[in-house]
């Protein structure tokens, strides 16, 4: 007999499979019906975006003024020397420290240069097979880099200014998530079929256990929404729209950098100068589509973006909202 409920059911079972190296899949269950996908998206994005991991940010070569010079005695020059170094995976072993950690290296010829080779008492590899450089025979190669632990993407923008002025600054990917995604299935729950379970499907590069990622990732949406828990009473009220305003903006006056966009695209906007997220939401699709080189794949990875946030481009907002958000943009932009 179907009975008429006054809560949800709370799910009751989390199965973790090892799949493969640096591999799990979790599986969640059961949930109300619509209730799984409401979860599932936002901690698959802060997987993505909010997984603290370690990346070179900085690069010194002895006798190299830039990053479009070449290096005497080596086969790559600095720019793919660059990429190479880029691709290797650090792991910190200094334990809890966020500072920038600076280790010197100096190789001689004939080798082969690998991230096996990086690794010392301060810095793990975890794809020590990765290819970083050929030093021929006879040659001597010094070079010194800055690693630290952060979040999502860091343009080399950005860290010119927290580096020394001998370096290189480098495009900083810290995120140890490799893959993040997930699948709804139907369960059968008291003769009900319509209830859902999640299958996430999580890989790292090494930097941090996949379980550990997801943990971090509940922990994270549990902080963000600590702010509903408040009392909201305490929200000074100016007009009808106020809460309206408040819950808005606390989203949008976010970087764009968060929203975890490739780097053309990302690069599309970091140089017409668009920093948050609410000058997006601003925009009218003509608007965005007439930012200087945004091309049809970059107009639509943003879109889908702003989709997924649930403010599609050109999206309406009230008033006041409107004003208050423009208001807050130039303030934090100066």
């Amino acid at each position: 007999m179907k009975t008429i409920k006054t809560a949800p059911y709370i799910p009751t079972d989390i199965n973790i499979e090892e799949i493969g190296k640096n591999r799990v899949k979790i599986s969640v269950y059961p949930f109300e019906s619509g209730y799984a996908i409401t979860l599932a998206h936002p901690i698959r994005r802060l997987l993505l975006s909010s997984s603290v991991g370690c990346a070179p940010i900085a690069l010194k070569i002895e006798g190299v003024a830039h990053e479009f010079d070449s290096v005497r005695g080596i086969s790559e020059d600095v720019s793919p020397f660059i990429v190479n170094l880029k691709n290797i995976r650090f792991l910190s072993k200094v334990s809890g420290s966020d500072d920038q950690i600076v280790v010197d290296y100096s190789f001689k010829g004939p080798m082969s240069l690998t991230g096996a080779d990086l690794e010392n008492g301060i810095l793990d590899i975890t794809n020590k097979d990765s290819y970083l450089a050929t030093i021929n025979e006879d040659a001597v190669l010094n070079f010194s880099i800055i690693v630290q632990k952060g979040i999502g993407y860091v343009p080399s923008e950005d860290i010119r200014g927290i580096i020394p002025e001998n370096y290189i600054p480098l495009d900083a990917y810290f995120t140890p998530v490799k893959r993040a995604v997930y699948e709804i299935e139907n369960v059968l729950v008291e003769d009900n079929p319509t209830y859902e379970k999640i299958v996430f499907d999580i890989e790292t590069d090494g930097q941090v256990e996949p379980y550990v990622a997801f943990k971090e990732a509940i922990t994270i949406m549990h902080s963000q929404m600590s702010i509903f828990g408040a009392d909201m009473t305490s929200v000074p009220l100016t007009s009808k729209n106020s809460l309206e305003e408040v819950l808005e903006l606390k989203d949008l006056m976010v970087k764009i950098d968060t929203l975890n966009l490739s780097a053309r695209c990302f690069n599309c906007l970091d140089r017409t100068g668009i920093r948050y997220i609410g000058e997006l939401v601003l925009m009218t699709e003509n608007e965005l589509k007439n930012v200087k080189n945004m091309g049809k794949k970059s107009y639509d990875e943003i879109a889908e973006k702003l989709q997924d946030l649930g403010y599609p481009v050109g999206s309406e907002l009230s008033e006041e909202v409107r004003s208050s958000l423009s208001k807050k943009i130039i303030k934090i932009k100066g």
